[in-house]
């Protein structure tokens, strides 16, 4: 049997390789996989890339098998060990090694496992990016050359002293819970914390690969039930839950509640917006009119773009912009930060902005437009039907003569709401989120749409 006999071609994802941990990706896979990315950056003039993992159960088994397979390359490692994916992010910039790749299946359940590419000093790898890397896997045309080097490196302290001269933070001491939802930000989120004068209380805290609390997808609202019941408790400031990796943030305000990735881009830009160089945001498909229009009334202007970290990543750097994020909770700061995204640098600019005022966290957003909306949703199809009822739902749209913005999927536009139908990148989903200004207009929103994506599944 030839070694991509065993590797499931489904794991080449639109932004990464994922798959389930000792079936998809197991030792042979990674090491196929650790010759080919090898081999794939020789011929592009490279010798040396960044290598680290996440706190899974699967990772060390991956992480040794995908060096051995590049060492064999010739390559040379630079191995993080256990890291963060925004500690590699920033040990590629401080190492000046462009390339590399991160163990990690970010916020998915804890049977999954996956690689972060990069391919250019961009940032990850995306699109037809995966699958060109896909297709030259699949030749098994690999060099072997006289073995490359294992170079160890710590990237810890220098990654915490490159927060530290970031943070401003003023004379109110703000009060604030950490989840970490037991995910490898577990193993750096206090010694980040300690060296700012912030009153903190840790959730989750202890890196565990089970996760045996909740996934740790802080943009699910049901996830941060108990931070928010803990930040109610203890009568705190505001709550920061952190993912898998710890490159996104999600939030819950001082009263407990939930608050939405495009709320806190909007606190966000309004605090940066008399600095901003660029007078553009960025923000994915997925966020609220309330962002839009929050936006416009700062007087900056809109740019929506597809959703994916690997895109506003490339968008971030292709526009110049000063910050950008998405609903997901992926948010990018380049005004003082090397513009990768990073949940717990995220979280302690939140705390800047709330100790540089005398406000609530909750009346950061005083005089946002109210709107009611859903959750982001999830319709099980297959890999090989979602793009056709996608298709579908634009074509009823069309026929309906209704305003459509299609750079990801269908976002179908009203004047008091709008919908949004598109397939997911990370698995056999359609993704669906409606936002509407009553709530029975979002009943009714919700009701028309669903139905039409039922006919649509039916019929394909």
């Amino acid at each position: 049997m030839k070694l991509t006999d065993k590797i499931n071609p489904n794991i080449f994802r639109e932004y990464d390789l994922r798959g389930i941990a000792y079936t998809d990706l197991d030792e042979d896979v990674a090491y196929t996989l650790g010759k080919s990315y090898g081999t794939y950056m020789g011929k592009e003039g490279h010798t040396k890339m960044v290598v680290g993992y996440d706190n899974r159960k699967s990772s060390p088994m991956l992480h040794e098998a995908l060096i051995k397979g590049i060492l064999e390359t010739g390559m040379d490692v630079i191995d993080l060990g256990l890291v963060t994916t925004p500690m590699y992010y920033f040990a590629k910039i401080h190492y000046n090694v462009p390339i590399g790749i991160m163990i990690t299946a970010s916020h998915n359940p804890k049977e999954y496992n996956g690689f972060k590419i990069s391919f250019s000093k961009i940032g990850n790898a995306y699109g037809q990016l995966i699958k060109d890397f896909k297709d030259f896997t699949y030749k098994l045309d690999f060099w072997t050359k006289e073995t490359g080097q294992i170079i160890k490196k710590n990237i810890k302290e220098a990654y915490l002293e490159n927060i530290k001269k970031s943070i401003n933070l003023g004379r109110r001491k703000i009060k604030v819970v950490i989840d970490c939802g037991n995910g490898t930000g577990s193993l750096i989120i206090r010694d980040v914390l300690k060296m700012f004068d912030i009153e903190c209380e840790y959730l989750y805290c202890e890196s565990d690969s089970d996760f045996p609390n909740h996934t740790p997808d802080p943009a699910v609202s049901t996830n941060m039930i108990d931070l928010g019941k803990k930040v109610k408790e203890l009568n705190y400031d505001f709550g920061i839950g952190i993912d898998g990796d710890a490159d996104r943030v999600g939030v819950v305000d001082e009263n407990g509640n939930f608050l939405g990735a495009d709320l806190i881009m909007l606190i966000i830009y309004r605090s940066i917006n008399k600095n901003m160089k660029n007078r553009k945001a960025l923000f994915d498909v997925k966020c609220s009119r309330a962002l839009i229009e929050g936006i416009q009334e700062l007087d900056l202007e809109p740019v929506m773009n597809r959703t994916g970290n690997s895109y506003c990543n490339l968008e971030m750097q292709r526009g110049d912009f000063d910050f950008g994020g998405e609903y997901s909770g992926h948010v990018f700061f380049r005004d003082r930060y090397q513009g990768f995204d990073d949940g717990i640098y995220a979280g302690l600019r939140l705390i800047e902005i709330l100790s540089n005022n005398d406000k609530r966290f909750s009346e950061l957003l005083t005089g946002t437009s109210k709107y009611y909306s859903t959750d982001e949703t999830k319709f099980k199809v297959t890999e090989e039907n979602k793009f056709d009822i996608v298709e579908g739902v634009r074509a009823y749209c069309e026929s309906k003569g209704y305003k459509v913005i299609d750079i990801d999927g269908v976002r179908v536009e009203f004047d008091d709401s709008w919908g949004l139908i598109r397939a997911s990148n990370t698995g056999p989903n359609l993704t669906v989120r409606f936002e509407a200004k009553t709530k029975e207009r979002l009943e009714a929103l919700k009701e028309e749409f669903e139905a039409e994506i039922n006919k649509q599944i039916k019929m394909h």
